[in-house]
């Protein structure tokens, strides 16, 4: 490679995107007084940085894979919180340190770059599995057993099975493999960040069919939350089918339509 200053910048981008980048090739690119080539040069740092992070974020999986656990799936819901709508549960298999740029707990992404890593993780993944636990069965065991109901089937939906399950948050006893609840696991490993995503963009799909359906409510704005909007939407109409009616307010609006 020519001295950088003697190089263009086409030639430049191009050992850039070759990955043939050395100490001695970026910190002679870090002196050139070139605008263009310091864009470039903050650009791959920003990609090296996302890299860096990215491979953080396998720290649990590495601890299963140097025990011989070589196939770990994540597990993560979506919507326990809503006043309308299930639960949306996924597992997730991701290949061995597979880096997806922006991969990161699904409450910190923005709806657009959810929907783009959605298809990449489905594309991508060893083996995806989601399952959908509706507002009658949440009623009927509570939304934490609805939610624990949840996870089970999406493991044991997937193929392969997994070796190692990481989960976000909640312990599951029952399984028969070795397993770790992780706090905010979503935003500390990979596998559990790529089921976020899943379950948080089917149940939002979902969430816009059911507005279709009632459109009287905004589920597409709130995905069934309890905002003003909603709240005032319900003292309006009442609950429609897919309100969960052992949830507050929506009980007591019950209790009062009932007299």
């Amino acid at each position: 490679m020519k001295d950088v200053r003697d190089s263009t910048i086409k030639e430049l981008t191009a050992v850039f995107a070759a990955g043939q980048v050395t100490e001695d090739f970026l910190a002679a690119c870090r002196a050139d007084s070139r605008k263009a080539v310091g864009t470039l040069v903050r650009r791959y740092e920003r990609a090296q940085a996302e890299h860096e992070r990215l491979l953080a974020m396998y720290r649990y999986e590495h601890l299963a894979w140097a025990e011989g656990r070589e196939i770990v799936a994540g597990v993560d819901e979506a919507g326990r919180g809503p006043l309308a709508g299930p639960v949306s549960v996924a597992a997730v298999i991701l290949p061995h340190d597979l880096c997806i740029p922006k991969l990161n707990d699904s409450k910190k992404l923005s709806a657009k770059v959810r929907e783009e890593l959605f298809d990449e993780i489905q594309a991508k993944a060893i083996a995806v599995s989601s399952t959908l636990v509706d507002a009658a069965t949440i009623d009927r065991v509570n939304i934490y057993q609805a939610t624990i109901n949840g996870m089970y089937e999406a493991i044991f939906a997937l193929k392969p099975q997994p070796q190692e399950v990481l989960i976000d948050a909640v312990p599951l006893e029952n399984l028969p493999m070795p397993s770790s609840s992780i706090i905010k696991g979503d935003a500390k490993s990979a596998s559990i960040a790529a089921a976020s995503i899943i379950a948080k963009v089917t149940r939002d799909r979902l969430m816009d069919e059911y507005d279709k359906l009632y459109p009287e409510y905004g589920f597409a704005q709130h995905k069934g939350y309890g905002t003003a909007q909603h709240i005032e939407a319900l003292r309006k109409y009442g609950p429609c089918p897919i309100h969960r009616v052992s949830f507050e307010p929506v009980r007591s609006l019950v209790q009062q339509l009932r007299g």
